[in-house]
């Protein structure tokens, strides 16, 4: 049986994968942010991608699935799910790439 640790451990790398390279999932945005303009867009990408403040408060099970940050003025959060194949139920298996679509999608605070 893999320890919580090693799978947590598992998530995280592909969290990161999605994060910083745009691989192993679907990145979505709201209209908030796509409403601040392609150059905040890109900056905001940019951002999540260097993000590295995970911290036992926004990250307790070390999966490295949160963040937020702010953005000239403006709260900026990011949050990945874990989806089965068909992208109705949870993921069986959220440490599974092959049984797992991850998700993150990019908002602001106030569209929380």
């Amino acid at each position: 049986m893999t320890s919580l640790n090693a799978t947590a451990k598992k998530i995280a790398a592909l969290n990161d994968s999605l994060r910083r390279h745009g691989t192993g999932g679907k990145i979505m945005m709201t209209a908030g942010v796509q409403a601040l303009g392609q150059a905040a867009v890109n900056e905001i990408i940019a951002k999540i991608r260097a993000y590295d403040a995970f911290s036992k408060d926004n990250d307790p099970y070390g999966e490295r699935d949160y963040g937020s940050f702010v953005y000239n003025g403006e709260k900026i959060l990011w949050k990945i799910d874990y989806y089965d194949d068909n992208l109705e139920y949870g993921s069986p298996d959220p440490a599974d790439p092959t049984k797992t679509c991850r998700v993150m999608t990019i908002m602001t605070a106030l569209e929380y």
